[in-house]
């Protein structure tokens, strides 16, 4: 019998196990409505015949009680290879307890580990699995917290186009004074040919949000994201309609569900979903997500977490880019083994080992 049949044949999950790390900013961050100085990372193993699967999410060390407590009775002796039966049960099961924020990152994680594992039950790389739809995945240079001195903010502008970046990111919305002077900076740094971006974090009103984005157009800032609050969907689709010609304006990284993103996508009021795998409930709300995008004809990229999007993203038709986030890139090369560097800008799944390539490290960071 091969591989791939004994373990179809016999595989149940025998473990679910979860432990959170956090680990302190590099230096202080800050974006237009936010300060913090630590992150964790919530990691889960699920195991079955000797296999073990790893997913994980950003969230509060709570969540790893949550998934040990609540949710792994749910998914102990579930069937290895139907990942989604484990994920209906869990979204059945936890209904009032409510789906956003610790329940719905929970989930995720859990479902993360799932479909790893059952791809290296099978022996396949989880892209393979999942079905490569691209070779690569674009990604974008992500950080420029308000927080950073011009001088920090250009050295990790520099760094990320010496890696080969196509587009980059910072964050405004602190010093409204500030944040054309910094976009400013921003494009006279990267130069004519690399894309910029701008996330407000909702921290604009709405005629805030289209003056800046008027000021801002002549430096060719084409990527708005969060202009206004993403629960302002009226407000949303206004900046949207009225932001300069060529600024897209992206929004659904706090989106805990297919209904969230189904909502943001009838307002019409991105031009660009993002949806976080890590939040949305994992992988499998993920590609749910992309399907919703396929058929609204709009493009799809991946909030944060670049090391558990990379397979997913390369298996979804409507990718636009995943978002190389500084906090994320950094916490992973701790935490994991096997995690993939950009090449030209796009990181490159590897197809010669099974899941998503990734080892927990025995002591992380």
């Amino acid at each position: 019998m091969s591989r791939q049949a004994e373990a179809v044949r016999r595989s149940v999950v025998d473990r679910l196990a979860a432990q959170a790390h956090t680990f302190p900013t590099d230096q202080p961050e800050q974006d237009g409505t936010l300060s913090w100085d630590a992150t964790t990372i919530v990691i889960c193993e699920a195991s079955a015949d000797g296999q073990t699967g790893i997913g994980y999410t950003y969230s509060d060390p709570a969540c790893a009680e949550l998934i040990r407590e609540t949710l792994a009775p749910l998914v102990r002796e579930a069937d290895a290879m139907s990942p989604q039966a484990a994920w209906w049960r869990m979204i059945d099961q936890t209904r009032n307890l409510g789906r956003r924020g610790l329940v719905s990152a929970g989930i995720a994680a859990v479902d993360g580990a799932l479909w790893d594992l059952k791809a290296r039950l099978l022996g396949l790389p989880l892209v393979t699995l999942l079905g490569q739809v691209h070779e690569a995945a674009p990604l974008y240079g992500s950080g420029g917290f308000t927080s950073y001195s011009d001088e920090r903010l250009a050295e990790q502008l520099r760094g990320w186009i010496a890696e080969g970046m196509g587009a980059v990111k910072i964050k405004i919305g602190r010093d409204r004074a500030r944040d054309l002077e910094r976009i400013q900076l921003a494009r006279t740094v990267i130069g004519s040919e690399i894309d910029l971006y701008v996330d407000a974090n909702g921290a604009y009103g709405r005629s805030e949000a289209l003056s800046l984005a008027e000021q801002a157009a002549p430096c060719g800032v084409c990527w708005f994201e969060e202009p206004v609050s993403s629960d302002d969907l009226d407000g949303m689709r206004m900046v949207r309609e009225r932001a300069p010609a060529g600024m897209a304006v992206a929004a659904g990284e706090y989106s805990s569900d297919l209904f969230d993103a189904r909502r943001m996508i009838d307002a019409r009021a991105v031009d660009v979903v993002q949806a976080d795998a890590t939040r949305c409930g994992g992988i499998t709300g993920f590609l749910a997500v992309s399907a919703l995008c396929q058929a609204a004809c709009l493009r799809l990229s991946a909030h944060t977490a670049p090391a558990l999007h990379l397979h997913p993203c390369c298996a979804v038709g409507p990718l636009h880019s995943i978002e190389y986030f500084h906090d994320h890139v950094r916490i992973e090369r701790m935490v994991f083994d096997g995690v993939v560097e950009p090449v030209a800008g796009r990181l490159v799944p590897r197809l010669d080992c099974a899941g998503n390539g990734l080892a927990l490290r025995s002591r992380p960071g």
